[in-house]
């Protein structure tokens, strides 16, 4: 299951994907997290301190290897060089699966232990010095969106996505890629705002969006998020002490956490379960495509010096038992 969490600056959607994250971990089941914000702050959410988390290797700095791997024997691309961050697999390529060891994890991923279990932290990296005035962010969130047109994930499986602030992520496909995509949302204005962009843009692409409210302290704050946000209110949650005690680099276990913000996760991990059942490859499959070629359109034919459609694999639909092709 491919989960994404998203709101404003400070909406508190990284505490609220580590704390998802944990109760997966706690429930022991197999899980992904990636660090897809240009703020990189979910390894020390996880518990790694500072200093660790600023090891964790750059996805963006292996995207050779990754496009590498992920070529595999498909014939449709010719070479590396011409792979962008949209290009879809086809029959030969190399997927992804979230229980398994490949290169691509052996080079980006890291275990990050906790309480119960531990979970595989990816992370595009930090914004550099040398980035500054030349690169655009989402040359960084490339490789996380590579992968995840090559990820054939399972029920019981999970990729956790703490995705960039506001909604920046509408700027490639990548929004496309999820079975759920839970927004982060305060009692304000702003909060509101940023849900309003999400609802208009995903509604086109039949993205499932649940609204989670946080830093709700009393029932005006959930009175107005109710009459703004309706039924994509899944559920709320107030002042943690727990995430305030880890913040301060006090972590107790994650068992301690209040009651109700268990439940409140609880109810995450319940409607992110349920959205497996409207899971359609097809469609997932398709709208790939549709990104890839207006990406080719728009920039990847004159950067490349190739026509790009042609990597498309018309025959090709990914699914959970798709087959990937051993190395000879």
């Amino acid at each position: 299951m491919k989960i994404a969490f998203v709101g404003k600056g400070g909406s508190g959607k990284t505490t609220l994907s580590s704390l998802f994250i944990r109760q997966l971990a706690a429930a022991r089941l197999p899980v992904i997290a990636v660090d897809a914000d240009i703020n990189q702050h979910l390894g020390v959410a996880l518990g790694l301190d500072e200093a660790e988390a600023a090891e964790l290797p750059a996805m963006g700095a292996h995207l050779p290897l990754i496009k590498d791997y992920l070529r595999g024997a498909n014939p449709r691309i010719p070479s590396t060089e011409t792979m962008i961050k949209t290009t879809p697999p086809g029959e030969g390529s190399r997927l992804l699966r979230i229980c398994e060891d490949n290169p691509v994890y052996d080079a980006c991923a890291r275990t990050v232990p906790l309480d119960d279990g531990a979970v595989r932290l990816m992370a595009t990296g930090p914004f550099t010095e040398s980035d500054l005035g030349v690169a655009c962010y989402h040359s960084k969130v490339g490789a996380i969106e590579l992968c995840l047109n090559h990820l054939v994930d399972g029920r019981a499986e999970y990729v956790v996505v703490d995705m960039t602030a506001g909604s920046d992520s509408f700027a490639s496909g990548m929004f496309t890629r999820f079975d759920m995509t839970f927004l982060v949302a305060e009692p304000t204005r702003k909060g509101i705002a940023v849900y309003r962009q999400y609802k208009e843009y995903a509604q086109d692409f039949g993205v499932p969006l649940r609204v989670v409210g946080n830093k709700v302290q009393g029932p005006d704050d959930l009175a107005f998020l109710r009459a703004e946000v309706g039924d994509d209110l899944l559920v709320c949650v107030g002042h943690s002490d727990w995430v305030r005690a880890v913040e301060k680099g006090r972590p107790a276990p994650f068992a301690l956490l209040e009651e109700a913000n268990r439940r409140a996760l609880e109810a995450l991990h319940d409607a992110a379960d349920a959205s497996y059942e409207g899971r359609d490859w097809e469609r997932y499959t398709r709208q790939m495509v549709h990104f890839h070629l207006k990406n080719a359109e728009s920039w990847g034919n004159a950067r490349m010096g190739a026509d790009l459609a042609a990597q498309v694999d018309p025959a090709f639909v990914l699914f959970e038992g798709t087959a990937t092709p051993q190395p000879a």
